[in-house]
Protein backbone atom coordinates (compact mmCIF):
# COMPACT_ATOMS: atom_id res chain seq x y z
CA UNK A 1 0.00 0.00 0.00
CA UNK A 2 0.99 3.34 -0.88
CA UNK A 3 2.07 6.12 1.26
CA UNK A 4 -0.21 8.66 0.14
CA UNK A 5 -3.34 5.98 1.02
CA UNK A 6 -2.06 5.37 4.54
CA UNK A 7 -2.42 9.10 5.05
CA UNK A 8 -5.64 9.18 3.44
CA UNK A 9 -6.86 6.27 4.91
CA UNK A 10 -5.63 7.75 8.51
CA UNK A 11 -7.50 10.97 7.52
CA UNK A 12 -10.72 9.04 6.66
CA UNK A 13 -10.25 7.40 10.06
CA UNK A 14 -9.68 10.09 12.27
CA UNK A 15 -12.89 12.37 10.06
CA UNK A 16 -15.06 9.27 11.77
CA UNK A 17 -13.58 9.97 14.72
CA UNK A 18 -14.48 13.09 14.73
CA UNK A 19 -18.32 12.24 13.85
CA UNK A 20 -18.62 9.83 16.77
CA UNK A 21 -17.14 12.93 18.80
CA UNK A 22 -19.92 14.71 17.67
CA UNK A 23 -22.43 12.56 17.89
CA UNK A 24 -21.72 10.60 20.77
CA UNK A 25 -19.95 13.04 22.79
CA UNK A 26 -21.22 16.61 21.74
CA UNK A 27 -24.81 15.88 21.00
CA UNK A 28 -25.75 19.23 21.99
CA UNK A 29 -22.74 21.26 21.40
CA UNK A 30 -22.77 24.15 18.77
CA UNK A 31 -20.97 22.79 16.53
CA UNK A 32 -22.91 19.53 16.34
CA UNK A 33 -26.26 21.92 15.60
CA UNK A 34 -23.88 23.59 12.75
CA UNK A 35 -22.81 20.49 11.07
CA UNK A 36 -26.04 18.81 10.91
CA UNK A 37 -28.44 21.42 10.38
CA UNK A 38 -30.23 21.13 13.77
CA UNK A 39 -31.33 23.27 16.20
CA UNK A 40 -29.68 22.76 20.18
CA UNK A 41 -33.82 22.36 21.18
CA UNK A 42 -34.14 19.68 18.30
CA UNK A 43 -30.74 17.65 19.41
CA UNK A 44 -31.58 18.06 22.98
CA UNK A 45 -34.88 16.03 23.05
CA UNK A 46 -33.84 12.52 23.78
CA UNK A 47 -34.88 10.25 21.57
CA UNK A 48 -32.51 11.81 18.68
CA UNK A 49 -29.72 12.28 21.48
CA UNK A 50 -30.34 8.28 22.06
CA UNK A 51 -29.94 8.21 17.78
CA UNK A 52 -27.11 10.61 17.50
CA UNK A 53 -24.89 8.34 20.37
CA UNK A 54 -25.93 5.29 18.47
CA UNK A 55 -24.52 6.17 15.18
CA UNK A 56 -21.92 7.84 16.87
CA UNK A 57 -20.59 4.31 18.02
CA UNK A 58 -21.10 2.88 14.31
CA UNK A 59 -18.79 6.02 13.16
CA UNK A 60 -16.32 5.64 15.17
CA UNK A 61 -16.28 1.45 14.48
CA UNK A 62 -15.75 2.25 10.99
CA UNK A 63 -12.11 4.31 12.50
CA UNK A 64 -11.51 1.45 13.97
CA UNK A 65 -11.61 -0.83 11.25
CA UNK A 66 -9.50 1.27 9.10
CA UNK A 67 -7.04 1.42 11.31
CA UNK A 68 -7.12 -2.13 11.82
CA UNK A 69 -7.09 -2.78 8.15
CA UNK A 70 -4.22 -0.11 7.69
CA UNK A 71 -2.12 -1.47 10.82
CA UNK A 72 -3.02 -4.49 12.08
CA UNK A 73 -4.33 -6.11 8.90
CA UNK A 74 -2.57 -4.37 6.52
CA UNK A 75 -4.90 -5.19 3.98
CA UNK A 76 -5.34 -3.33 0.55
CA UNK A 77 -8.66 -5.09 -0.69
CA UNK A 78 -9.81 -4.42 3.64
CA UNK A 79 -9.28 -0.60 3.12
CA UNK A 80 -10.80 -0.88 -0.62
CA UNK A 81 -14.44 -2.36 0.69
CA UNK A 82 -14.57 -0.05 3.46
CA UNK A 83 -13.65 3.08 1.42
CA UNK A 84 -16.88 1.39 -0.90
CA UNK A 85 -18.79 1.15 1.84
CA UNK A 86 -18.45 4.90 3.04
CA UNK A 87 -19.03 6.25 -0.25
CA UNK A 88 -22.36 4.14 -0.73
CA UNK A 89 -23.31 5.73 2.49
CA UNK A 90 -22.20 8.99 1.28
CA UNK A 91 -23.93 8.61 -1.60
CA UNK A 92 -27.58 7.53 -0.02
CA UNK A 93 -27.07 10.45 2.54
CA UNK A 94 -26.70 12.64 -0.77
CA UNK A 95 -29.44 11.46 -2.59
CA UNK A 96 -31.42 11.23 0.85
CA UNK A 97 -30.76 14.05 3.33
CA UNK A 98 -27.97 17.12 1.49
CA UNK A 99 -26.42 16.56 -1.90
CA UNK A 100 -23.12 18.16 0.02
CA UNK A 101 -22.65 14.63 2.04
CA UNK A 102 -21.38 12.89 -0.90
CA UNK A 103 -18.18 15.33 -0.34
CA UNK A 104 -18.29 16.43 2.63
CA UNK A 105 -18.50 12.33 4.32
CA UNK A 106 -17.49 10.43 1.01
CA UNK A 107 -14.51 12.76 -0.01
CA UNK A 108 -11.45 11.76 1.53
CA UNK A 109 -12.82 8.18 1.14
CA UNK A 110 -13.09 8.35 -2.57
CA UNK A 111 -9.70 10.26 -3.12
CA UNK A 112 -8.77 6.75 -1.21
CA UNK A 113 -10.09 4.47 -2.92
CA UNK A 114 -8.52 6.41 -6.46
CA UNK A 115 -5.02 5.96 -4.56
CA UNK A 116 -5.31 2.60 -4.20
CA UNK A 117 -5.78 2.07 -7.98
CA UNK A 118 -1.96 3.12 -8.11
Amino acid sequence: MSIITEVLAVLVALEFFYIMYLETFATTSDKTSQVFQMTKEELSRDSVKTLFKNQGIYNGLIGVLILLALFVFTSKIAIMILMGYIILVALYGAITSNPKILLMQGGLAILTLISTLF
